[in-house]
């Protein structure tokens, strides 16, 4: 079956409209040692074949193991209601909310998301979601550019490795100055973040917990950069907010983080979700876009888009951002998920992932030659030093049915034997006791 859904004759008539005589004259501006000389697409299989070979591709992956792997990304559980509710068809194949008259279900589902995040994060306004927790961060950071006027920035060494990462790739053009502080004993280095504080700062960026687990608070460096005249920002781990500080607690302008905690699935990686909060004196520099509640003729309470900043929009030199749509399902999953846990749920949540952590922490410290880093109190998420390479204790960790943890070395030149771990609500104790007894195993092998 050809999916050409185009006749001959319509592309005769597409040809003869933009003065082409063959699809061949489209390409020939591109020299033929540039052409692709085959495309090397296999013969066509039936349904039933495809379904198979895609079936073999998945049983490669391991799918059932007992995760310790955080990292930015977490294993938390997923009440079914998620699914069930986002799986609705009027969410699931509805596409953008640009007519309020005919998507008054979806712009209040985007509504009540933003009013969920402004409340966890203790902030003024919030957009409609972003890509993901590294998108969100470096939105953020061109935000505080566009703010200020400035172009140096300063990122603790305490972000995650993997927004850094994005950070420094979507702004490799750009002329921004970047400066990387360094973490002393599991916290961001003060005396580092001062010495490069400056009148041509534009950002400071800070992570809580940051990517070693750490707890911080950084009230004292936002005071400081708010007198330097830079914008303050802080990547958070969502479900930490059911006991730690607040980004608008400690002072923060802009908070980000990755939103896969709530209620969305690993998914090998994705579709993921980031969330911004900020103050509201810097809405006019957010990304995306922002709906608002209003009354129609009538007096009726209704929704819309509100501010927009693309360039469709505005005018382009004004322009932001163009993401918009595409996370508003993974938005959706997590207000629904905050709804159902509720804001008594979400302290019981992160109480409980703190306490199951320390009390792996107890279990881990006990076998010989492992070492638990206390130098910081930690969240849910900390590092452990082995007497071995923790690249290969955690491939041997996956033939006893364990994704063991991240292992530092990776990235990170002098920390090969550091593990870091994490334990969610879904790790139970006889979890935790098995893990402890299988690293022993590895160790000792």
């Amino acid at each position: 079956m050809n999916y050409v859904p185009h006749t001959d004759k319509d592309k005769a008539d597409m040809l003869k409209a933009i003065g082409a005589k063959s699809v061949e004259d489209l390409f020939k501006d591109i020299a033929p040692a540039l052409r692709p000389k085959s495309f090397d697409i296999p013969e066509g299989k039936s349904e039933f074949e495809v379904c198979r070979y895609i079936k073999s591709l998945a049983s490669k992956n391991a799918t059932n193991l007992i995760s310790f792997l955080g990292a930015g990304f977490y294993d938390h559980y997923i009440p079914a209601a998620v699914d069930a509710l986002a799986s609705r068809s009027e969410f699931y194949t509805a596409y953008t909310p640009y007519q309020p008259e005919s998507s008054q279900g979806w712009l209040q589902a985007i509504y009540e998301y933003q009013t969920a995040i402004c409340e966890l994060m203790e902030l003024d306004v919030s957009n409609a979601s972003l890509y993901d927790g590294g998108t969100a961060l470096y939105e953020a950071a061109m935000m505080a550019v566009r703010l200020t006027g400035r172009k140096k920035i300063i990122v603790d060494q305490g972000v995650n490795l993997i927004y850094r990462t994005m950070l420094y790739t979507y702004t490799s053009n750009l002329s921004i100055e970047f400066v990387e502080t360094p973490v002393v004993h599991g916290q961001s280095s003060r005396e580092a973040v001062l010495k490069h504080l400056d009148s041509n700062t534009a950002a400071v960026i800070l992570q809580n917990p940051n990517f070693f687990g750490a707890i911080d608070d950084y009230t004292d460096i936002v005071k400081k950069s708010h007198e330097a005249g830079a914008i303050a920002i802080q990547s958070v781990y969502p479900i930490s907010m059911g006991m730690l500080k607040t980004p608008g607690e400690m002072g923060f302008d802009i908070a980000t983080g990755e939103g896969q905690s709530l209620g969305i699935p690993l998914s090998f990686g994705g579709p993921y979700l980031g969330f911004m909060a900020a103050r509201k004196e810097h809405v006019r520099q957010m990304p995306g876009r922002i709906v608002g509640a209003t009354v129609d003729m009538d007096g009726k309470r209704g929704y819309v888009l509100t501010l927009q900043t693309r360039e469709q929009h505005i005018r382009r030199e004004k322009a932001t951002s163009n993401i918009c749509s595409n996370e508003a399902l993974c938005a959706l999953r997590a207000v629904i998920y905050l709804s159902l846990i509720g804001k008594t749920g979400l302290k019981e949540l992160a109480q409980l992932n703190h306490d199951k952590a320390e009390f792996a922490k107890s279990v881990l410290e006990k076998i010989s030659g492992v070492t638990v880093k206390r130098s910081s109190p930690t969240f849910n998420e900390f590092t452990i030093c082995l007497p071995k390479n923790a690249d290969d204790v955690v491939h041997k960790m996956v033939e006893k049915g364990y994704a063991a943890g991240f292992p530092l070395g990776r990235f990170y030149k002098g920390m090969e034997n550091y593990l870091l771990l994490a334990v969610t609500e879904k790790r139970t104790k006889e979890d935790i006791l098995k893990f402890g007894d299988s690293l022993e195993a590895v160790l000792c092998d």
